[in-house]
C-alpha cells in the first residue's frame, strides 16, 4: 500500500450527508487493488466531462496529487476520492459501486442526479 500521507484539507466538512460521493465495500476494494499497482496513487478521481451522444461522461482515473479545486471525499481507510468542484455539480450524492456479472467487471455510479442514459451506458444527461 502507498505510505504516501497527504495533509488533505478539511473542503467537505459542508458538504451534506445525502451530498457526499460515497463508495460501497466493492467498488472501494477494487479501487484500493487498483491503488497497489501504482505507487504514486494517492487516491481515485472522478471527473465528468462534456462528451458521448447524451451529453456528459464520467472520466475515472488513480489521484497521484490533490488540486486546488478538489473536494476530497474519505471514504474508506485509505481511500480518498477527488472530485473537482465542476464536476461535483454534477455527481453530489453518487454512489459507486463495483459490479461482477460473468466475465465482466466494471464501476458503477448511482447517481441520483441522472435524467437519462443513453443506450450505450457511456453517456448521461442531467437536467
Amino acid at each position: 500500500m502507498n505510505a504516501t500521507v497527504i495533509e488533505t484539507r478539511d473542503n467537505t466538512a459542508d458538504v451534506p450527508e445525502t451530498d457526499r460521493v460515497k463508495a460501497t465495500d466493492k467498488a472501494v476494494r477494487h479501487i484500493l487493488k487498483q491503488m497497489e499497482t501504482d505507487p504514486s496513487a494517492i487516491g481515485f478521481r472522478l471527473e465528468v466531462k462534456r462528451t458521448g451522444c447524451s451529453g456528459w461522461m464520467y472520466v475515472v482515473d488513480l489521484a497521484r496529487e490533490p488540486r486546488d479545486e478538489d473536494l476530497i471525499f474519505n471514504v474508506a481507510d485509505g481511500l480518498d476520492i477527488f472530485v473537482d468542484k465542476k464536476s461535483f455539480e454534477f455527481v453530489h450524492g453518487t454512489e459507486i459501486d463495483f459490479i461482477s456479472e460473468g466475465l465482466t467487471r466494471h464501476l458503477v455510479f448511482n447517481n441520483p442526479n441522472v435524467t437519462a442514459e443513453c443506450g450505450c451506458g457511456e453517456s448521461f444527461s442531467i437536467d
